[in-house]
């Protein structure tokens, strides 16, 4: 559908399925960009798993280094691809979320990559400056996705999800976090470097 959507706004979309967790995957649908592109001017990592667990015995070790192969090795192996292909002037533009500030205790794994993310784009960016690429991260509040219906959340607090926790009393739709991630992309965030962009209805984040 998003493909479909791009290409009617008269853009170029190619679909790459894949598993992420599968760093030969990562490493070709860098390459395949890179050739159905003509090149990269921006990375924008969005994928993510997150998976409700109410206690640390219910976290299985199959859960926590799946969320850790999806969130931070497919953003790192995808990222190490696709620097050789950056030109002065390219974004990378990672996401991490409100949690790598304040970390759920029944989402102990995905919050943790989240803090991993920052962390990394963080010096990353600074290794990366000197060469013209710039990186920043974008750190959302309560935003309805997939994510919250699959178990992401507990399920007995869904239908409040977000409401109690920012200003604005409700949760953000995943079009009200596009406008940051095309400013990072964007010329107009030029002086813009290793900064993490909180949208997150006004909650008390650093």
């Amino acid at each position: 559908h998003i493909a479909d959507v791009i290409k009617r706004a008269g853009r170029t979309a190619t679909l790459v399925p894949g598993d992420l967790t599968d760093q030969a995957y990562c490493r070709a649908l860098v390459d395949t960009a890179v050739s159905a592109m003509g090149g990269l001017d921006a990375v924008v990592n969005v994928a993510g798993k997150q998976v409700w667990q109410p206690t640390l015995a219910e976290l299985s070790d199959e859960q926590f280094e799946q969320t850790y192969a999806t969130n931070v090795f497919a953003l790192f192996w995808i990222i190490k691809a696709a620097v050789p292909h950056l030109e002065p002037g390219s974004t990378i533009i990672n996401t991490a979320s409100l949690e790598a500030y304040t970390p759920a205790p029944d989402r102990l794994d995905y919050a943790s990559t989240k803090g991993a993310i920052n962390n990394f784009s963080k010096g990353l960016a600074q290794q990366l400056i000197p060469h013209g690429i710039r990186v920043n991260v974008v750190a959302p509040g309560p935003t309805w996705t997939a994510l919250q219906v699959t178990r992401g959340v507990d399920p007995e607090t869904l239908p409040e999800f977000g409401s109690s926790e920012t200003s604005m009393g409700r949760a953000a739709q995943p079009a009200e976090l596009a406008p940051a991630y095309v400013f990072l992309a964007s010329a107009e965030s030029s002086f813009v470097v290793g900064e993490t962009l909180n949208v997150n209805g006004g909650m008390n984040t650093p």
